[in-house]
């Protein structure tokens, strides 16, 4: 039997049992929960990294969002809030959609 210990969507239980086989969970306290959200944001981040495919990218990428909102949630962030800090650190600093990639910086 796997063990896996990891955070997990909350329907994966249900999906489990709807296959004929049991698990067992634990819900996460709060701040357990964010470290969580912090660890598997990282896992999302290395699957988009290895994605082979645009469909597997765009998938990873709508987990890395689905985790956004969680955090901003558990934060007492709205969305909105969060595009308003995204959107005057792109006035200050710009984007990344141009692709500048900085090689060094000399005193």
């Amino acid at each position: 039997m796997p063990i896996y210990n990891k955070l997990v969507r909350d329907l994966i239980p249900k999906v489990i049992e709807e296959k004929g086989k049991t698990c067992s969970i634990r819900v996460l306290e709060q701040g357990e929960h964010l470290e969580e959200i912090k660890v598997k944001m990282q896992e999302e981040a290395l699957e988009f990294l290895e994605a082979a495919s645009p469909k597997e990218a765009v998938e990873e990428l709508a987990d890395i969002l689905e985790l956004v909102h969680t955090a901003i949630q558990m934060y007492d962030v709205s969305y909105e809030q969060l595009e308003q800090i995204r959107t005057q650190k792109k006035s200050q600093r710009g984007g990344f959609s141009k692709g500048i990639y900085l090689i060094e910086v000399k005193e």
